[in-house]
């Protein structure tokens, strides 16, 4: 029998307390979704504080040789009837606060939130197990170390609740400018304290005081016709009178209190003083109406729920098993979810990530929870093994049935965002962004291995022809989805379209409910012929001519990849520049032929454009560069790096705002997207800077980790300013310049270790191509009225029926919207 004092004092060099910028993993393990909940709980190592499932611990210790483990077992309390006695806990709260972490707010933890927790000291590979009060027969220095230790890791943050909570706050008000100097007029009415109603259309719910006036008005309609009739706002725009007050909110405790000036809810701490004017005590006020933040929480906590999807009021049948895992809503992470239940649907991912998974965990590094590879493979693993989709525990309410346990890649969102504006953030964010996002890290990660993106990738051939010279130029560019505008004009339903249209203006005049929705219905096929159609450049700058002249831009596909991906661009700008969603509904089809519009190159009767870049100044104004600056200006102030804007407006020829906006939402995703504009025949500054710091030697070691070589590393680094980020885009986007330098090394006797794949075998051809025939897969929804708000869902077929992922919901599909689609997945159909 194994000696307990021994043990422990064989590993007590290796016991370590928590340090400031030590991630605990206590909640979660490194390789799979096993949590202190699960079967076997959950062993944290006492020096590296990773967590471990059972079947992991034991690699962990065999590769590291740490001995001593932490395991922690939860298991949930009985449930207890509180309605029928004075005992048990309390309900769990409903939100009262738009926040999450915070007192009142969201709360992050499962629905299951009181266990009992089991704690115990693991040393392997023995499997020694001791109990916190066995420690006290150990010596006093002994018993106080692994006690702190034990205390400092249970004490600790998480390390996924530090990166998922960072407690946002959607509720924060300022101090309104007018609460100091409101004006209040003279004579103002007395107002009751019940039975008010809207001075112009008698509505008696959503009403608001002007607390200059004392004028009670209806607030805003809402986006489903429900609220007000804009009463209240069209009252200011008359009167200019900012502060009101909304009936119902007034309590002891203060009011909803919105400034039309400012166009948010404020704070009016001389609240009590301006209501005393119109007779209301505060004091003696209670709550009849729901708050403005209460009513965002309802549609909040709505998002998630059945009826807000298209198959509302159908009794979906849940299912279970590999491949119906469902995901948690990790906090408006449902772009995410939806993503990535499509790209594991696809055999190229699944045989990239889980098929290799034991590779790709053997060689692991030392701390797991930072490796793409690994949390790809760890997040694919989960969806499609079946080990975690199993039914919800029992939970109350008719809107959980269905519900999965699911899994909760909080690892995967942490790595994916790390370091990104958008993606590190709980905001909402746009599910086609997050794909490419997704899509450019895994190029990062698999330069020197098999490239599952293959299956993606494909080339779009752009032919200009210049009308004056009838001289042509073809060129190519490599996508991975193509955004496909909505021609409104190609509708079927015009005539629908304008009753609706005038049936809504009446009704809104006459303050009536507004009729049902009438959607645009926009074929597929116009969508792809509005593509292919030719566009008109005005200002093209002709190398036949050198000079302006007229051209014609037409796009085709030179190459179809196994999985085609489709984008309809719903969001666009209103003349305001504001964005707006096009509420329509696509004719999608099942199938689909696109051998029309595959493209053929230069040809025989055609001749093309000398290869001569237009001269960064006109000929007239040799010192004057062609570039609008007031569309630059323009553009800049919406937000958009100046060296975009610059560009945007140089290859769109000077042809206005719209026309460099189109471009800047066309480009956003470039690598060069913010970089300096430089042209051909044009002196560029020295891509090594002179006398400039050294590259980092770690920024090198990462990028020779990509499967680049030293040299190569070097090179990228010092064009960038020695800015890591940056020199991973531009190595990816001077690949071909790159390889070709390899190749000639190597003719010119160079050594093997300077070439670009260090004697690696190339990886295949980097475009497929084949047929243009395409079955419908997959394809993502979005409910909302912007990307950066409102609820995903995707729909994928499996085994010859439709399948609907919501989060933690996975069912069969009885009516699947695929007209209401964002984003499609086309899988090539073999010949």
């Amino acid at each position: 029998m194994v000696d307990v004092k021994e043990a422990l004092l064989s590993v007590l060099p290796t016991i370590r307390l928590p340090r400031a910028g030590d991630r605990v993993h206590k909640d979660e393990c490194a390789f799979s979704f096993h949590t202190p909940e699960s079967d076997g709980g959950l062993f944290i190592c006492m020096n590296t504080f990773l967590g471990f499932g059972r079947p992991y611990v034991e690699k962990h210790y065999n590769k590291t040789g740490q001995r001593a483990f932490l395991h922690l077992k939860r298991t949930p309390k009985p449930k207890t009837d509180d309605s029928s006695s004075n005992t048990g806990d309390p309900p769990r709260k409903k939100p009262t606060r738009l926040a999450i972490g915070m007192e009142g707010g969201f709360d992050m933890c499962d629905e299951q939130c009181e266990y009992e927790e089991e704690v115990k000291l693991i040393i392997l590979p023995e499997f020694l197990e001791i109990q916190r009060d066995g420690l006290l027969g150990l010596p006093e220095m002994v018993r106080d170390r692994v006690s702190s230790a034990i205390d400092a890791i249970l004490a600790a943050d998480s390390a996924s609740r530090k990166q998922e909570v960072q407690a946002w706050d959607g509720e924060v008000r300022q101090v309104s400018k007018h609460a100091f100097n409101l004006q209040q007029l003279e004579g103002a009415p007395r107002i009751p304290p019940c039975g008010w109603k809207c001075s112009v259309c008698d509505l008696r719910e959503n009403l608001w005081l002007n607390m200059t006036d004392g004028a009670i008005f209806c607030g805003r309609r809402y986006f489903d016709g429900s609220g007000g009739n804009n009463h209240a706002v069209q009252h200011y725009r008359e009167t200019g009178y900012p502060l009101a007050v909304k009936l119902g909110t007034i309590t002891p405790d203060g009011a909803d209190v919105y400034s039309y000036d400012e166009d948010d809810m404020v704070l009016d701490p001389n609240l009590a003083e301006h209501l005393s004017h119109f007779g209301i005590d505060m004091m003696k006020m209670q709550k009849t109406d729901k708050t403005m933040t209460e009513l965002e929480i309802d549609m909040n906590q709505r998002i998630g729920e059945w009826e807000l999807i298209q198959e509302s009021g159908v009794q979906l049948q849940p299912l279970y098993g590999p491949g119906y895992t469902g995901i948690r809503n990790l906090g408006n992470s449902c772009y995410l979810n939806s993503t990535m239940q499509v790209v594991f649907s696809i055999s190229a991912f699944q045989r990239k990530y889980v098929e290799q998974m034991d590779q790709i965990f053997h060689k692991a590094p030392t701390d797991p929870t930072q490796d793409f590879s690994t949390q790809v493979a760890k997040l694919g693993q989960g969806l499609l093994s079946g080990e975690y989709s199993k039914p919800a525990s029992e939970k109350e309410g008719e809107e959980q049935k269905g519900l999965q346990d699911g899994i909760a890649p909080r690892m995967f969102k942490a790595l994916i965002g790390k370091g990104h504006p958008e993606f590190s953030t709980n905001r909402q964010q746009d599910a086609q962004e997050f794909f490419l996002h997704f899509i450019n890290m895994v190029e990062r990660n698999c330069r020197s291995t098999s490239n599952p993106n293959e299956v993606f990738r494909f080339l779009v051939e752009e032919k200009i022809k210049c009308l004056v010279s009838q001289k042509v130029k073809y060129t190519q560019r490599v996508e991975y989805i193509l955004q496909l505008p909505v021609p409104m004009e190609a509708a079927l339903n015009k005539e629908e379209l304008v009753a609706y249209e005038q049936a809504r203006q009446q009704a809104e005049q006459d303050h009536r409910p507004l009729p049902e929705l009438v959607r645009a219905r926009i074929p597929f096929t116009s969508c792809l012929e509005a593509f292919a159609a030719p566009e008109q450049l005005d200002e093209f700058w002709s190398a036949a001519l050198q000079a302006k002249s007229t051209a014609l831009k037409t796009s085709r596909f030179a190459s179809f990849p196994d999985y085609l991906v489709f984008q309809i661009k719903k969001f666009t700008f209103g003349v305001d520049w504001v964005p707006k969603k096009l509420d329509v509904s696509i004719d999608v089809p099942e199938e689909l032929d696109l051998s029309q519009f595959r493209g053929g190159g230069l040809q025989g009767d055609e001749e093309e454009l000398p290869d001569v870049a237009p001269p960064l100044v006109t000929p007239d104004e040799p010192k004057a560069p062609m570039l609008d600056e007031s569309v630059v200006t323009q553009l800049v102030e919406m937000g958009f790096p100046s060296e975009a804007c610059r560009k945007a407006v140089y290859y769109t020829g000077n042809s206005g705002a719209e026309a460099a906006m189109t471009w800047v939402m066309s480009h956003m995703d470039d690598p060069d997207f913010a970089h300096p504009l430089v042209l051909s025949g044009v002196s560029a500054p020295p891509s090594v800077p002179v006398g400039g710091d050294p590259p980092s030697e770690e920024h090198i070691a990462t990028i020779i980790s990509m499967g680049f070589s030293h040299e190569q590393a070097v090179r990228a680094l010092r064009s960038t300013s020695n800015s890591l980020e940056r020199a991973v885009d531009w190595i990816f986007s001077h690949i071909d310049d790159l390889d070709a330098e390899a190749a000639m090394d190597l003719s010119e006797g160079r050594s093997v270790a300077e070439s670009v794949s260090e004697s690696l075998p190339a990886a295949g051809p980097r475009v497929k191509d084949g047929n243009g025939r395409y079955e419908l897969f997959a394809f993502v929804s979005h409910m909302g009225t912007s990307t950066m708000c409102g609820h995903y869902v995707c729909h994928i077929k499996k085994n010859g029926r439709w399948v609907i992922y919501n989060d933690q919901k996975v069912c069969a599909s009885e009516k699947p919207p695929k007209d209401l689609g964002y984003i499609y997945f086309y899988q090539r159909v073999q010949s």
